[in-house]
C-alpha cells in the first residue's frame, strides 16, 4: 500500500473552499473528467471515461474541515481510503488530499488525478 498527498494553496477563505472541497456530491461539478455525479444514501456513484465508480463515505468532519471517502467499486484496486482536508493558511486555504491505496502503481496514478483535480478545484473556487 502506497500513501501519497497532493495539495495546493487556493486564495479563498477555509469555509468558501470547504464548501465545495466538502461536497460529496458536489464533485461531479469541477473535477476533470467527470460525466455525472450521483449521491446514493452513502455511496457517491461517478461516471467518468467510460467507467462506473462507488466511492463510499467514510467520515466526514465540518469542524475539521474533512472529508474521508473510499473507493469500493469500478475500479482495480486493492484497496483505497483517500482524506481531503481544507486548513487556513495565511488569508486562504491549503487543501491536501491524502491518499492510501494498493497496489503502489494506483496510487501514484490516484496522486496525479488528485493533483490535476485540486488545480480544477482551485480555479472553481477562485473564479
Amino acid at each position: 500500500m502506497g500513501q501519497r498527498i497532493a495539495e495546493i494553496d487556493i486564495n479563498g477563505s477555509p469555509d468558501a473552499v470547504w464548501a465545495v472541497a466538502g461536497d460529496f456530491g458536489g464533485i461531479g461539478g469541477w473535477m476533470p473528467g467527470m460525466d455525472s455525479c450521483r449521491v446514493e444514501g452513502e455511496n457517491r456513484i461517478l461516471e467518468t471515461m467510460g467507467m462506473t465508480i462507488t466511492e463510499k463515505l467514510v467520515a466526514k468532519d465540518d469542524a475539521a474541515r474533512a472529508i474521508t471517502y473510499s473507493i469500493v467499486d469500478g475500479v482495480p484496486i486493492e484497496s483505497h481510503e483517500a482524506t481531503v482536508t481544507v486548513t487556513a493558511s495565511g488569508d486562504g486555504s491549503h487543501v491536501t488530499w491524502v491518499v492510501d491505496a494498493a497496489p503502489e502503481e494506483m496510487a501514484d496514478l490516484m496522486h496525479a488525478v488528485y493533483q490535476q483535480s485540486l488545480e480544477a478545484l482551485k480555479t472553481n473556487v477562485e473564479g
